[in-house]
């Protein structure tokens, strides 16, 4: 539940983003007006699930959800020092991460127990031949979707998706390549 109070949200909200048009609603929010955070919800719902659909997949609906009510849960942590779009978009983001590495351990753990019965098709297999370029991000493989979304979709630099996924920049920078040259191969 938001914790800041209202004139705190409000200053902080105000005196650092003039021009963010949901900076108000930002503020009401943090001080628990919850039809302020609906109208910021349905602000930014589309933009969102399309961020998170494209960086998990089919799971995406879920966690949307997910992530915002865990908008709601630390709104009060939004500090107005940049737009609330791009303050969520970057709790998206942490979010898909981090369940991403839950599901990551889950599947090694599952893998170890039960002989490769989650074990994915070797690359060769996957036939991508006809996929329109929705289905041909969802088919590159985990890290190569995530660089490719965060980069040629969302526009994060090299360095910042290196430290979003703790990786160097020159691996960002790789992955992306693999990922374009694998669309390029897919869309024909």
């Amino acid at each position: 539940m938001p914790t800041t109070s209202t004139s705190e949200a409000g200053v902080s909200a105000q005196a650092h983003n003039r021009h963010d048009p949901d900076a108000v609603d930002a503020a009401l929010a943090a001080s628990g007006d919850a039809h302020a955070f609906e109208r910021l919800y349905r602000r930014h719902v589309n933009r969102v699930h399309s961020l998170v659909r494209r960086m998990m997949g089919e799971d995406g609906e879920e966690v949307t959800q997910d992530v915002l009510v865990h908008a709601w849960e630390k709104i009060g942590t939004y500090r107005g020092e940049a737009a609330f779009g791009t303050w969520l978009h970057r709790v998206a983001v942490n979010l898909v991460l981090g369940k991403r590495q839950g599901r990551k351990r889950w599947r090694a753990r599952f893998t170890e127990t039960d002989d490769g019965t989650l074990e994915l098709p070797a690359r060769s297999t996957v036939h991508l031949a006809g996929l329109d370029f929705e289905s041909a991000i969802a088919a590159l493989p985990e890290r190569s979707r995530q660089v490719f979304v965060l980069h040629d979709v969302e526009g994060y630099r090299h360095e910042e998706i290196a430290t979003m996924l703790g990786v160097t920049a020159g691996t960002s920078k790789s992955q992306l390549h693999y990922a374009r040259m694998a669309l390029r191969e897919a869309l024909g």
